[in-house]
């Protein structure tokens, strides 16, 4: 039996499609201290999915663009109801889970594994 080993361009694309990954868990992690990188990691995560499809980070791009959107929906709940002091725990559960979500995914991408188990 022959082994089938990737190809250089494959190779390639996969080395990409992890540089590209990595980048986005970096916005993602100074988005921690202001919320306006969150905004453009996601746009890079809607731009560059095709090219990451077939790829291990396909499903890191996946566990990102949730982080976000379960971000934004918590991030409204927790200032909607700020003014009965639920918001401020709100707040601070989903700034938590955003740090689980970005050192989760960064750690299971750097063991070449998909943020999904």
């Amino acid at each position: 039996m022959s082994e089938q080993y990737p190809s250089p361009v494959d190779k390639e694309r996969e080395q990409s499609a992890r540089d590209i990954t990595t980048f986005v868990y970096l916005i993602q992690a100074i988005s921690l201290l202001t919320a306006v990188p969150f905004f453009v990691a996601v746009i890079i995560n809607y731009v560059k999915r095709n090219d990451v499809r077939g790829t291990l980070a396909e499903s890191h791009f996946r566990w990102q663009i949730r982080t976000f959107w379960y971000w934004l929906l918590w991030l409204v709940i927790g200032t909607v109801t700020w003014v009965i002091l639920i918001g401020m725990v709100i707040l601070f559960v989903n700034q938590i889970w955003v740090i689980y979500r970005v050192v989760r995914g960064w750690l299971a991408l750097a063991d070449n594994r998909p943020a999904y188990s």
